[in-house]
């Protein structure tokens, strides 16, 4: 399965990744590498626990352009 995913840096200076695709999916890291590997975890649980509970996998995202 591959999903998007964001990355930014919070103020503490922390890598924090999000899956959009599953609400609520967040981690981070040190760095980006920590942080990849986290998400990836993450996702795995997320997932697991969505299909557990019945509820869909993952939510429709959708790449729109938009005129700035």
């Amino acid at each position: 399965m591959k999903l998007v995913v964001t990355i930014e840096r919070d103020e503490t200076g922390m890598i924090v990744v999000e899956c959009p695709a599953i609400p609520g999916c967040v981690s981070q890291g040190a760095t980006e590498a920590e942080a990849l590997s986290n998400i990836r975890e993450a996702i795995a649980a997320c997932v697991e626990a969505r299909a557990a509970s019945g509820m869909p996998v993952t939510v429709a995202t959708r790449e729109i352009e938009v005129a700035v």
